[in-house]
Parts: structure tokens; C-alpha cells; sequence
């Protein structure tokens, strides 16, 4: 029997997902030390239709399947994260030769730390962005709760009214930060991806990260990532930090994207500037954006009460070094820009408002555009 357009457009997606899980298979490998990397053999991957586990490892058939529907559903780091706890357990059987424990016991924790591998993305688990959804829409949590509301305000036709909002909230959760430091509260953090895996990237996605990083208590990494429409592995940019913040995080992303596209469709309007001269304008909106967090009320820089300044928490430094042991850093190469182009965009990134939009829960994000009234 024939098969139908729709089918065989299922079979080289899957084909390709399948090519993609191998390359990340290989690329968690680079955080083992030597003599257990050489140790871990390739097993089979495949996609199965298992309906109450995300992923298992096979000692017998040496296969770590993956469930098609959760592949086909969710991010692409959140299917990292399952595979990669399936990993933990090849490594808990094929390098420390433990095959009389329970599936979670001491080797496979062990395991789990080589890999920096989650020991609970498996079985009932929940998939890593709805668990963040749920954590951060927790009714209990008065402080988000709190910066709904102010973000809400922030949408005020008032200017005064709406900067005074936005301003409220990111000293309310600046505190709760500071908070946090000064009584070394605990601290679970998570990774997810902002932006999506490519071969290349726009010169206003590493902006982007020092922005997160700067001003909104998250790490940020640019880490190797399977590029699905190219068949390659690319990179993306990864952030790191509490649910709070990685959700506060990964709006404000959405936000300045959403702003910068809205503002760029707008400002070139019968000009037709190409491609390269978007980035000069988004990168003007995001410093200019940056400009106004570190801008005191008299407009002089400095670190007024209204002002936002980098602040690093030691907990989370230690853990990305726990988990990204081996770093390296790399320069872009200067190219051309239209400084004209770019001042434009700085003028309207200080006047931008970031507004509502913390969202109880969006299907594969941790954050969505609820309404544009903030631009």
C-alpha cells in the first residue's frame, strides 16, 4: 500500500529526530571524564508509543527508547533532559557494572552526577517546562502573584502610571533575590532553552544574554543543541536559575522579541532595509532597554533606588560549575552597522514598558505574549 504525503512527511520527521537524539547522545558525552567516556558505547534509540514513561534504557536489547508522543509535544530540552537520565542509566549498567540495584539506586544517582543528569525525568515525571508552569502558577506564591498584578498596571494609557508599575515590580523581585542571598535560602534550580537551537545566531542574541544575565538573577550558556530543519548540531542559549526567575526570564525574552518585531515592521516601513539592519535595531532596543534599568530618576548612570545592578548569587555560580565543568569563550568577528539605525533603536528601547503577561501555563513554553498593551 502507497504511502500518503502526510505519512511520509511523519517518517522523515521522525527520521530526523532520531538522527538528532544520536548527536545529543554524543554530545552529553563531553562532561564524563575520559576513562568513562571511552567506556559508554552508542546503544539503538528509537521512538516508542509507551503511554505512562517518557523514556526507558534496555540492558538486554542495549536501546534507549524515547515516547514518540512526548518527542513529538514538547521542547527540544525538555526531550534532552529525558534522554539524558536515560543515559544515566546505561552508564549506572555498561561503565560502573551495577546490575543488582533498584532502577534509582546509589549507582544510578552516581551515574546521574557524572551525566549532570535529572535522576527524576523519567516515568510519571513531569516534562520540564509544565513543572516549571505549575511551580511558578503556584496560587501560594504571593510574590508572582504580586508581579502579575503590577504588570497588569503596567499597561496603564498613563506613562507615569505604567513606568511607576513596571518599576514596582522589578524591585519587588530584586528584593526577593537580595532576600534570598542574605539568608542562603535554598535554591532547585533548572535549565531551559530561550530562543531557538540554530547553526548560526544575530548579533542581538548575545544582547539578549547579557540582559537576562545582567538584571534578572539567571545564568546564561550558549550550549550545543540539534538543529531539526538542518539535520546539524547547532547552539542555543540556555539559561539557568530558579523557576521564579527562569519564568520572569523567559518573558521578558518574549517580551523585548515580540517589542523589537512589533517596532521593526513599523520603523522600516517603505525604507527596505535588510536583515543585518534589524539587528542593528534590535540591539539598539535592547541597550537602550538596558540604558533605562541603570538610569537613576535624574537621569544621571549609577546605582539610585530605582536603578537595577548586576547581582551574582555564589549558589548558582557554583552550580553551573558543577554542571558545565568544561567552558570555553569565543569572540564574534566585528561586522558593519548603521549607527544611525542603532541610535533609533536605543531611543525606543528607553521608552518601552514591559507589561502583563505572566501566564498561568502555555503548552511547550514557559512564558507567552498574553496581550500587547504594554507596546
Amino acid at each position: 500500500m502507497q504511502e500518503t504525503k502526510s505519512q511520509i512527511i511523519q517518517k522523515e520527521l521522525e527520521r530526523r529526530i532520531l538522527h538528532g537524539l544520536a548527536c545529543e547522545w554524543e554530545s552529553a558525552l563531553w562532561v564524563l571524564k575520559p576513562k568513562h567516556r571511552v567506556l559508554m558505547k552508542k546503544p539503538l534509540i528509537r521512538l516508542s508509543d509507551m503511554k505512562k514513561r517518557l523514556g526507558t534504557w534496555s540492558i538486554e536489547s542495549r536501546e534507549i527508547s524515547i515516547s514518540r508522543s512526548f518527542v513529538l509535544n514538547h521542547p527540544w530540552d525538555a526531550v534532552q533532559e529525558v534522554l539524558v537520565h536515560e543515559m544515566a542509566h546505561q552508564f549506572s549498567t555498561e561503565v560502573l557494572n551495577v546490575r543488582d540495584e533498584t532502577p534509582h539506586g546509589p549507582s544510578f544517582q552516581q551515574a546521574c552526577h557524572h551525566l549532570r543528569a535529572n535522576p527524576k525525568a523519567s516515568g510519571r515525571y513531569q516534562s520540564l517546562h509544565d513543572g516549571i508552569s505549575d511551580e511558578a502558577s503556584d496560587p501560594e506564591d504571593k510574590i508572582m502573584l504580586r508581579v502579575k498584578k503590577l504588570m497588569a498596571l503596567a499597561e496603564s494609557r498613563n506613562p507615569h502610571e505604567a513606568e511607576a508599575a513596571m518599576t514596582k515590580s522589578r524591585e519587588l523581585i530584586r528584593k526577593y533575590n537580595i532576600d534570598l542571598l542574605k539568608r542562603n535560602g535554598n535554591r532547585n534550580f533548572k535549565s531551559v532553552f530561550v530562543g531557538r537551537p540554530a547553526l548560526r545566531h544575530f548579533r542581538e542574541e548575545y544582547h539578549f544574554s547579557h540582559l537576562l544575565e545582567d538584571f534578572y538573577f539567571v545564568q546564561g550558556l550558549w550550549v550545543p543543541a540539534y538543529v531539526l530543519d538542518k539535520g546539524k548540531m547547532g547552539r542555543v542559549l540556555e539559561i539557568t536559575g530558579t523557576v521564579r526567575n527562569l519564568k520572569l526570564a523567559g518573558y521578558i525574552y518574549d517580551f523585548i522579541k515580540y517589542f523589537i518585531d512589533f517596532s521593526w515592521r513599523k520603523y522600516n516601513q517603505g525604507k527596505g532595509l535588510n536583515r543585518y539592519r534589524k539587528t542593528d535595531f534590535a540591539v539598539g532596543v535592547i541597550e537602550g532597554f538596558r540604558a533605562k534599568l541603570t538610569t537613576r530618576d535624574d537621569g544621571r548612570q549609577g546605582s539610585g533606588q530605582k536603578a537595577l545592578v548586576p547581582i551574582k548569587d555564589p549558589v548558582l555560580q557554583g552550580y553551573m560549575d558543577y554542571k558545565y565543568p568544561h567552558t570555553t569563550r569565543f569572540t564574534r568577528g566585528g561586522s558593519s552597522r548603521d549607527q544611525d539605525v542603532l541610535t533609533d533603536g536605543m531611543d525606543i528601547g528607553r521608552k518601552m514598558v514591559v507589561s502583563k503577561g505572566i501566564t498561568e501555563k502555555a503548552q511547550g513554553r514557559i512564558s507567552y505574549i498574553e496581550n500587547h498593551g504594554g507596546i
